[in-house]
C-alpha cells in the first residue's frame, strides 16, 4: 500500500480478507469489520476478529497477531498493533496521510475512485412515481429525495443509472374525471398549478355524483371503457390531464434538483399485459383461482397461502400486472443488471412477492435475472407524531411546504446577512429552504418515521442543511479573504512536511479519511443518513480546527497545509451535499 487509495478503509477490508484466506485460522465467513477508530487507538480498527474467534472457539489474540504480522510486513505507510482481546489498530504515518490529502482534495480527484456492487452495472432506479390528476403532497417527498440521493450515490460509484419515473397515469379514476369534465364542459385555462387544483375539484365532484347517482356511476364506467378502447376524445382529454399533471410535477422537481431519463407510466405497459399473463401461465407459475390469475410461492411461510394477485377475477389489471411488465421491459430494453425501487414501507410485501415471481419467471424463460432491491421508507409525521395534514384533514401540498420553508429561510437570511442584495437574499433563501426540506428527510434513517418540524430544520445549529451550507460558505470566505483561488492552488509547500504541526490538524485529516467508507456504507445499506451524520461531524471537526489553528500564518508550509485541510473539507462537504441532491452556496 505504498500509494494509498481513495478509500483506505475499504482497501484494508479487502486486504485483510485476502490475507485471512491464506491463513488456516480463518475461513471465507471471516469479516474484518474495518471501521474508523477513535484517535487514541489509531486511524482504523479491525473489530471482526473477536466475534469470529468466539464463534469458532479460537484464541482471538493469536489470530489477531497472525493478521498483524501479515498486514504490517514491509509496509511503510502505517503501523499495525494488536489491542485488547483481539482488535487490530492501524495508524497511518503522518507522511502517508499528508500524501493522501495532497492526492485527494478536490471533487474531481474523487471521481472514479469509489467502487460498489453497482460499479459498471446498468441500474434502473424507480422513484418519485406520483399519480397524475393529483398535486404532489408531503407523502411524495421521501421517494423523491431518497431516490435522488441513491441514484447519485450509485452513479458516483461507477454505475450506469437510468432514472425512471413510473407514473400512476392509468386507472378507474379517469372514468369519473372524464365524466365530470365532459358533463360540465370544463376547460384547462390557467397555470398548471391552478388547473391541477381544478382537476382535483372536478374529481371530487364526480366521486360525489357517482356515490349518490347510479346513472352518474354508469356514465363514469362508460367513459372509462371508451378510454380503454381508444376513443379519440377521451384519449385526448386523458393526455391533456397527464401533460398538465407532469408540468405541475416538473415545477417541484426543478426546485429540488431532480431529473429523470424516462417517464414511463403504467399506461405505457397496458398493451404488454396479455403477453405477461400468457408467459406466466406457460411457465407454470400463474394459475386461475376463483376466476383471478394468481401466483403462489409454496416455499414461503406467508406467501404459500397469500397469493400474488396479477389479474383480478373481472379481468382487470393491477399494480402487480404492471410491475411484472415493467420488470420485463427494463431487463429487455434497458439491459438492466439491477433495479432499485424506492417506495414506502407499506409496499414491502408487494415487492417481496414481485421479486420472487420475477426471479422464478426469468429463470423459467432462461433470461438473465437482474438484482432486485427495495429501499422502503417510513412516514412523515407532524410534531405530535401523527400523519402530517392540513387543518382540513388533507395532505399538505408539497409546493406549499417548499414555499413555507423558503419564506422562513428568507426571514433568517435577512436577519443574519442584511448586506446581501434583495436578489441574493431570494436566491440564498431558495437554496437553504429547499435544502432544509431535503436534508431533514435524508438525515433520518429511511426505515423510520420522522417528525417534520420547521423550527428544527431551518436552524443554523445542529445537524441541519443551513448549518452545513453555512460551513461551506465559511470556507469559501477563507479563500476569498486570502485572495486565493482554491480550485487552482497547488499547495506545493506541503511537500516539505513529514508531519502535522498540531493535533487539531491531524484530527481533521483523520476525519477526512472516513469519507470514502461512509459513502460505501451508505451504498451498501442504501441509507443516505449515514452520509448526513458524517458531514455534520466533519463540519464540527473543521470548526474545532479553525478555532484552534490560525490558517494564514507566516511559515509557507504550515499555511499551505492548513489551506489544504480547508480545501479538502470544502470538497468533501460539497461532494457529500451534492450527492444528497442539495445545492451549495459560496456566500451566505
Amino acid at each position: 500500500m505504498n500509494v494509498l487509495p481513495f478509500s483506505i478503509g475499504d482497501d484494508l477490508q479487502k486486504t485483510l480478507t485476502e490475507l485471512a484466506l491464506e491463513c488456516p485460522l480463518f475461513d471465507p465467513t471471516f469479516d474484518p469489520e474495518i471501521r474508523l477508530a477513535e484517535e487514541r487507538f489509531g486511524d482504523f480498527q479491525a473489530n471482526g476478529i473477536l466475534s469470529y474467534c468466539k464463534r469458532n472457539q479460537q484464541d482471538p489474540r493469536a489470530a489477531a497477531q497472525r493478521l498483524c504480522d501479515a498486514l504490517g510486513a514491509n509496509n511503510p505507510s502505517f503501523q499495525v498493533t494488536v489491542a485488547g482481546a483481539g482488535f487490530l489498530n492501524v495508524t497511518l504515518t503522518d507522511s502517508a496521510m499528508l500524501a493522501w490529502l495532497q492526492r485527494f482534495h478536490t471533487e474531481a480527484s474523487y471521481e472514479g475512485q469509489l467502487s460498489s456492487v453497482f460499479s459498471g452495472k446498468t441500474v434502473v432506479v424507480d422513484y418519485s412515481s406520483p399519480n397524475t390528476a393529483k398535486r404532489m403532497h408531503v407523502g411524495h417527498l421521501r421517494s423523491m429525495v431518497i431516490g435522488e440521493a441513491l441514484q447519485r450515490l450509485i452513479r458516483f460509484s461507477g454505475g450506469k443509472v437510468i432514472r425512471d419515473n413510473h407514473l400512476g397515469d392509468w386507472g378507474t379514476q379517469f372514468g369519473i374525471l372524464l365524466m365530470e369534465i365532459k358533463a360540465e364542459k370544463y376547460d384547462f385555462q390557467g397555470t398548471p398549478e391552478v388547473v391541477m387544483e381544478r382537476i382535483e375539484q372536478w374529481y371530487q365532484q364526480g366521486v360525489q355524483k357517482a356515490k349518490t347517482d347510479p346513472q352518474a356511476l354508469e356514465a363514469a364506467r362508460r367513459e372509462l371503457v371508451c378510454l380503454q378502447q381508444g376513443d379519440a376524445t377521451n384519449v385526448s382529454l386523458w393526455k391533456r390531464i397527464n401533460q398538465i399533471s407532469y408540468e405541475s410535477f416538473e415545477a417541484i422537481y426543478q426546485r429540488m434538483g431532480v431529473a429523470f431519463d424516462f417517464v414511463l407510466g403504467e399506461s405505457f405497459y397496458r398493451d404488454q399485459l396479455p403477453a405477461v399473463y400468457e408467459s406466466l401461465q406457460a411457465c407454470g407459475l400463474a394459475a386461475l383461482d376463483q376466476g383471478a390469475l394468481v401466483v403462489f410461492h409454496p416455499e414461503h411461510p406467508r406467501f404459500c397461502k397469500q397469493p400474488f394477485l396479477i389479474r383480478k377475477s373481472d379481468g382487470a389489471s393491477n399494480y402487480a400486472s404492471t410491475d411484472l411488465a415493467t420488470a420485463r421491459y427494463r431487463a429487455e430494453h434497458f439491459q438492466a443488471d439491477a433495479i432499485l425501487y424506492v417506495t414506502d414501507a407499506r409496499q414491502c410485501d408487494h415487492f417481496e412477492q414481485l421479486f420472487l415471481t420475477v426471479q422464478k419467471w426469468f429463470a423459467a424463460e432462461k433470461r438473465p435475472i437482474p438484482a432486485l432491491y427495495h429501499a422502503p421508507f417510513g412516514m412523515v409525521l407532524d410534531g405530535s407524531g401523527k400523519a402530517i395534514k392540513t387543518r382540513e384533514g388533507k395532505p399538505v401540498l408539497l409546493q406549499q411546504l417548499l414555499d413555507e420553508a423558503v419564506a422562513r429561510a428568507y426571514a433568517l437570511i435577512a436577519q443574519k446577512s442584511p448586506d446581501l442584495s434583495e436578489e441574493e437574499k431570494r436566491q440564498v433563501a431558495e437554496v437553504v429552504g429547499c435544502g432544509a426540506i431535503q436534508y431533514a428527510d435524508l438525515s433520518q434513517d429511511r426505515t423510520s418515521n420522522y417528525r417534520f418540524e420547521f423550527d428544527k430544520m431551518i436552524r443554523f445549529e445542529g445537524n441541519t442543511a443551513p448549518y452545513l451550507l453555512y460551513a461551506v460558505a465559511r470556507i469559501y470566505a477563507i479563500f476569498r479573504k486570502a485572495s486565493i483561488e482554491h480550485a487552482t492552488y497547488d499547495f506545493s509547500a506541503v511537500r516539505s512536511l513529514s508531519s502535522f504541526s498540531t493535533q487539531t490538524e491531524r484530527s481533521l485529516a483523520h476525519k477526512l479519511l472516513d469519507f470514502p467508507m461512509i459513502l460505501s456504507l451508505s451504498l451498501k445499506e442504501l441509507k443516505p443518513h449515514h452520509l448526513c451524520r458524517y458531514l455534520y461531524e466533519l463540519a464540527g471537526s473543521f470548526s474545532t480546527f479553525y478555532n484552534a489553528d490560525k490558517v494564514m500564518v507566516d511559515k509557507a508550509a504550515i499555511r499551505d497545509l492548513r489551506l489544504l485541510l480547508c480545501q479538502a473539507t470544502l470538497s468533501t462537504l460539497e461532494t457529500g451535499l451534492h450527492l444528497l441532491g442539495l445545492r451549495t452556496l459560496k456566500k451566505m
